[in-house]
């Protein structure tokens, strides 16, 4: 049974950070592709970050420059770092493996509320 539990999130100013952790079980986070994805109230769900097997990440341009993914093998967890933060940026914020998004068979869990205001 594949677990993942989001933690990290809250409340902080523009141009603050944030890092957000999810942790892995039932898979090894070295041995997969791995993304973060947000939600907003009221809109569609949308890709943020990935991280690849070999290592490589890819952001889309709303975040690119601004937020980090990486993940740690040893605790088998995978890290979303999130700087100078925008009220945009606020959402909901899940991992799950991009391969299951994509097929729209993914589980979601419980997320992390980021809210960035002032």
């Amino acid at each position: 049974q594949v677990q993942l539990v989001e933690s990290g999130g809250g409340l902080v100013q523009p141009g603050g950070s944030l890092r957000l952790s999810c942790a892995a079980s039932g898979i090894l986070v070295s041995d997969a592709a791995m993304g973060w994805y947000r939600q907003a109230p009221g809109k569609e769900r949308e890709w943020v970050a990935s991280i690849f097997k070999g290592g490589a990440t890819t952001y889309p341009d709303s975040v690119k420059g601004r937020f980090t993914i990486s993940r740690d093998n040893a605790e088998n967890t995978v890290y979303l770092q999130m700087n100078s933060l925008k009220p945009e940026d606020t959402a909901v914020y899940y991992c799950n493996r991009p391969h299951l998004v994509v097929s729209r068979t993914a589980s979601w869990g419980q997320g992390t509320q980021v809210t960035v205001s002032s």
